[in-house]
C-alpha cells in the first residue's frame, strides 16, 4: 500500500491592469478557525509562490496577498491594501491546489486552478 501524498498548495498572481506578473508580493497562509500563520511566500518573477512547506489537513485556509505594498511600489492608487482568499481543504482532499489571483487596483478574482 502506497501513503498518500500530502496535500500542497500553490498560488500565481497577475495584474490584469499591466498585463503581467506580479512579482515580489507578499502572501501568508494561516488556518482560519484558529488564526495561526502557517507559512508565507513572496511571488517569483513569473507571480508564482511554488508549494508551501508545509503538508495541509482537512480544514479552512486563508491565503493573505499585501497588495497594497504592490501598488504602493508602482505608485498606482488602489481600493483593496491586501486581499485575502478563504478556501476549504475537505477530507480525502486532492494532492494540490492552486489558488491563482487576477488583481488590478480596484477589484480581484480568483478561483481553483489546477
Amino acid at each position: 500500500m502506497t501513503a498518500a501524498r500530502p496535500t500542497t498548495l500553490s498560488t500565481h498572481v497577475l495584474d490584469t491592469s499591466r498585463g503581467e506578473p506580479v512579482r515580489g508580493l507578499r502572501v501568508d497562509l494561516a488556518r482560519a478557525d484558529t488564526g495561526d500563520r502557517i507559512g508565507s511566500a513572496t511571488t517569483d518573477g513569473d507571480g508564482r509562490a511554488a508549494a508551501f512547506a508545509e503538508a495541509l489537513s482537512a480544514g479552512v485556509y486563508t491565503l493573505t496577498f499585501d497588495t497594497g505594498a504592490y501598488f504602493a511600489s508602482t505608485a498606482t492608487a488602489h481600493f483593496f491594501p491586501h486581499i485575502t482568499v478563504a478556501f476549504t481543504i475537505p477530507d480525502g482532499a486532492a494532492s494540490h491546489y492552486h489558488v491563482p489571483l487576477l488583481l488590478s487596483p480596484f477589484a480581484y478574482s480568483t478561483y481553483r486552478g489546477s
